[in-house]
């Protein structure tokens, strides 16, 4: 006797994706949920092969099989199922077996979100240091070169001729300016890759007041700068200058975008910490994790730089150096955290995860 679909309607209802097969491993019902996860109507996932869905679907029938065959009640395991040109999904499965020979298997998906997130963050940390690895290298072979052109433009300003000293020198000083101007830049470049000094225990809210009143001082009129603090965040060791130049440049950077709401008096800065528990970072799991939010309700970041905002001398602005964030997000790293951001018209927000003792 075949199961009535009409009496698994309810699954509909659920979050996770939940399939039954038939004796053949054919799909025979799938609720909205899995027709979304799998990016196909009900109308064509029926009568599918659920291993023929994708490239990997050996793992699924072999688990299949073991159902059918009675060999476990439920079984429960984390995939990553391959899908020819598309995202792999990355899944917790529950097969479990049904007593029903017409239907006798039902798998249950959910996705893997921190699994999504350890991978994203892999990723971002593998670019992250190819980046940084070829600005340094860079950096390096213009440094020398640059030295020497300033020296060579101040022996050239004392060759000049006397008589026409006053207009050839200044285009010494246009050369001499220009290669200072460069060599800040440089130092800037190669800045990231000086290692944190760990000379004490560092609280998070001196560090944010250290920051409000810089930015206050700089913006004293149409920039309002609000605190929702934690306070019984405790202290961990750190380098304090280093985390008070990463909040700084996240601060500055909204500050920036936040220009025109500035003129109208209505920008708004907010410094949120709070406490986060069981949190991975950089594949290392910690019982607990400073959480800092630096929010903004500026226009958000361009779509066309969003995913590219830490890598270095990209800037949303004319003049930017691009180099803010980027110095942001080495110094947060070299404290074992992550820094993250989401964005949209009227809500910036940063987060800054550091592990907690």
């Amino acid at each position: 006797m075949k199961t009535p679909l009409t009496s698994l309607a309810g699954l509909d209802l659920l979050t996770s994706a939940v399939i039954v097969l038939d004796a053949d491993s054919c799909i025979m019902y799938a609720n909205a949920a899995a027709e979304s996860l799998l990016g196909s109507s009900f109308k064509a996932l029926t009568h599918q092969k659920l291993s023929d869905l994708f490239l990997n679907g050996d793992e699924l029938l072999d688990v299949f099989e073991q159902a059918v065959a009675h060999q476990f009640a439920d079984k429960r395991q984390d995939l990553t199922l391959e899908r020819s040109g598309r995202d792999a999904l990355h899944v917790h499965s529950i097969v479990t077996a049904l007593d029903n020979p017409d239907s006798p298997v039902l798998i249950e998906l959910r996705e893997n979100v921190q699994q999504l997130k350890l991978d994203r963050e892999e990723r971002m940390l593998d670019q992250s240091k190819a980046n940084k690895e070829l600005i340094r290298n860079l950096a390096h072979e213009i440094k020398n070169p640059l030295g020497g052109i300033r020296g060579a433009a101040q022996l050239l300003e004392l060759e000049l001729p006397e008589r026409h000293l006053k207009e050839l020198r200044e285009y010494t000083q246009v050369i001499i300016k220009e290669a200072d101007r460069l060599q800040t830049l440089v130092d800037r470049l190669l800045a990231p890759h000086r290692l944190p000094h760990i000379v004490g225990d560092v609280n998070i809210h001196e560090v944010c007041e250290r920051v409000r009143s810089l930015m206050v001082a700089e913006f004293p009129q149409g920039l309002t700068i609000k605190r929702d603090y934690d306070l019984s965040i405790p202290e961990f060791r750190g380098d304090k200058e280093q985390l008070i130049q990463a909040v700084l440049n996240i601060a500055h950077n909204a500050a920036q975008a936040l220009s025109e709401r500035i003129k109208s008096g209505d920008a708004e800065i907010v410094f949120r910490t709070r406490v986060v528990r069981q949190m991975t970072l950089a594949k290392v799991r910690y019982r607990l994790a400073l959480d800092l939010h630096i929010i903004d309700n500026g226009p958000g970041i361009p779509d066309e730089i969003r995913h590219r905002i830490f890598y270095p001398l990209v800037s949303g602005r004319d003049g930017g150096s691009g180099l803010g964030l980027t110095l942001a997000q080495t110094f947060v790293e070299q404290h074992l955290g992550a820094i993250e951001c989401e964005s949209r018209p009227g809500c910036t927000d940063f987060r800054i995860l550091l592990p907690l003792p």
